[in-house]
């Protein structure tokens, strides 16, 4: 059996050339800790909770996918509110198995799953 213990990054990718606008979306829009260092293959990292998100350019950038990264959030209409504040489109989902939950897309169209379980 394979047994995981946590969960420690994600890597997505960026059309070449917008590295700078990832680290201005993920570092101002949403306010995420960027990890300083030399990082492989130009790769920029951020810091959210305990989990890290690691960002590189490639030419094979694919934005159409509905793979994606699920965050569990405390409060999901709090970050609904934040979120459109930063005129970031939230696209909206029914519940499923007691499970608020959202989606968004990062401009270069990663897709994140945003959910907070219903009653706790």
């Amino acid at each position: 059996m394979l047994t995981v213990k946590r969960l420690d990054h994600i890597l997505i990718s960026v059309p070449p050339d917008t590295r700078e606008a990832a680290r201005t979306f993920y570092g101002e829009v949403l306010q995420w800790e960027e990890i300083p260092g030399d990082h492989p293959r130009g790769a920029i990292w951020f810091r959210t909770g305990d989990i890290e998100l690691h960002i590189r350019e490639e030419a094979s950038h694919n934005d159409s996918s509905d793979r994606h990264a699920a965050f569990e959030v405390e409060n999901l209409d709090e970050v609904k509110r934040f979120l459109t504040a930063q005129q970031v489109d939230i696209a909206y989902s029914t519940p499923i198995n007691g499970r608020d939950r959202c989606f968004f897309r990062d401009p270069w169209g990663n897709r994140f799953e945003l959910l907070a379980y219903a009653g706790l």
